[in-house]
């Protein structure tokens, strides 16, 4: 046979061509929806692989809040998922950064109507929803453009409030009736929501005291199966926590209460109150988390004995006050929660007093401690003293992260020490801790 009647070979295949789907979704996955946009034109392949629900079912969507020509498309490009592949959606987090004036704002809303008008027609899968920080209170929201944006979720969730799971309106800041109103609509002709993870953290605005309002308890009780609930200190009360026992006592397993310097805090909550929901919900762990509430007189009020707490945080934000001690807190009254404690973080400023003995015996004293994490003025020795009790067994600790303060500008003599101790424990630390410290010149 001559040579040119014979038939020319066709050369082999890129190993692209034989990928398995799920290492190329896998490939798509990683994309952005430019790159995945072109590489859908490749062959017919992969553009089936564009349409695969597993790489939609995610979606974060971030808009600037500043006026930007790289930015300019954010918007439209949110409408185009969301006609495109909406109906795939289960998981959408939204976040609008620090909007910087009312035009930004109203372009917010408009595409916000139009994206949640498309979800609401073509989505019957969606399980979770963040919108977070959207600081409704501040003068770029104009009162339409707040009031339209309102109407639009509240619609939204009137109708797709059957299908969610976990929603958080974190940072929201709106005035209780409004607040009442957009969680109200979760419950629409049904009386009773069955969204089981909550997050309302800084959901209505400072220095409200939503805990006496008569709304809230209302619009709270419609709650039947919460499994997780974030919100502020100023929304507690008898009321509330006598809801959550009578309506979710089955299902509550986790509190995230926030109390903050600004939100009202001075309300009495009664013991039994605790009591009776740490009875009914056996398996509760409630999370404090303090923002420049530091004096004794006011936690002592805020953390009963009767609560099941799980972790503390306390932080002061650099704020200094003479007058101020944290020894009595240390000494007397986390020692109260030693049973049940599992976590610690403290940021404070005690330039004025030692605290390294106290903080050592409260460590030893929480015997379910695992988590510590402190940004204060220490000794560099109170790191080792923590690495031997480590390792003598007299505490639990797996994760460690302490920022030491000094009041110089070098940290040469504290670097030095703190290298020599790693040196000294560097098997435990390798091998059984999450470890980090520093030593910060807090000048």
């Amino acid at each position: 046979m001559d040579e040119e009647d014979q038939l020319i070979q066709p050369q082999d295949q890129s190993c692209w061509a034989t990928l398995p789907d799920v290492c190329l979704r896998r490939v798509f996955w990683w994309l952005g929806d430019r790159d995945r946009s072109r590489a859908a034109l490749v062959c017919r392949k992969w553009n089936q692989m564009m349409y695969s629900a597993d790489l939609w079912r995610y979606r974060t969507i971030t808009f600037s809040g500043r006026p930007s020509r790289v930015h300019a498309s954010e918007f439209e490009s949110a409408l185009w998922y969301v006609k495109k592949f909406g109906h795939y959606l289960e998981h959408l987090e939204i976040k609008f950064l620090n909007p910087y004036n009312a035009v930004l704002t109203k372009k917010f809303q408009v595409t916000m109507r139009g994206l949640l008008s498309c979800l609401g027609k073509s989505n019957n899968r969606l399980k979770s929803l963040s919108i977070q920080h959207l600081e409704l209170d501040r003068l770029v929201w104009r009162n339409s453009i707040r009031s339209s944006f309102m109407k639009s979720l509240s619609f939204f969730l009137k109708k797709m409030g059957r299908h969610l799971n976990y929603l958080s309106l974190k940072g929201a800041r709106l005035t209780t009736e409004q607040g009442c109103h957009i969680l109200n609509a979760l419950s629409y002709l049904r009386n009773e929501s069955t969204v089981s993870e909550l997050n309302i953290e800084d959901y209505f605005s400072h220095h409200l005291a939503v805990y006496s309002s008569p709304q809230f308890s209302k619009t709270m009780a419609t709650f039947r199966n919460l499994v997780s609930l974030t919100l502020n200190y100023n929304c507690i009360s008898d009321e509330l926590l006598e809801n959550l026992c009578d309506n979710n006592a089955g299902t509550l397993r986790t509190m995230n209460i926030k109390c903050h310097i600004h939100d009202p805090h001075g309300q009495v909550i009664w013991g039994m109150s605790w009591a009776k929901l740490a009875r009914h919900t056996t398996s509760l762990k409630v999370n404090f988390f303090f923002e420049r509430v530091m004096k004794y007189e006011r936690l002592a009020r805020i953390l009963l004995q009767e609560i099941p707490i799980r972790s503390i945080s306390l932080r002061s934000c650099y704020f200094s006050d003479p007058d101020w001690s944290m020894r009595p807190t240390l000494t007397d009254l986390l020692p109260t929660f030693r049973h049940t404690l599992q976590k610690l973080t403290f940021e404070f400023n005690n330039n004025h007093e030692s605290l390294d003995e106290e903080l050592h015996l409260l460590i030893l004293s929480c015997r379910k401690l695992f988590y510590f994490k402190i940004w204060a003025f220490l000794d560099v020795k109170f790191v080792e003293r923590l690495l031997k009790s480590r390792e003598e067994g007299q505490c639990a600790l797996r994760t460690l992260k302490v920022r030491i303060y000094t009041n110089r500008y070098e940290t040469n003599e504290e670097d030095r020490t703190l290298r020599e101790i790693y040196r000294r424990y560097r098997k435990l630390i390798d091998s059984e801790l999450n470890y980090f410290v520093i030593a910060y010149p807090m000048m």
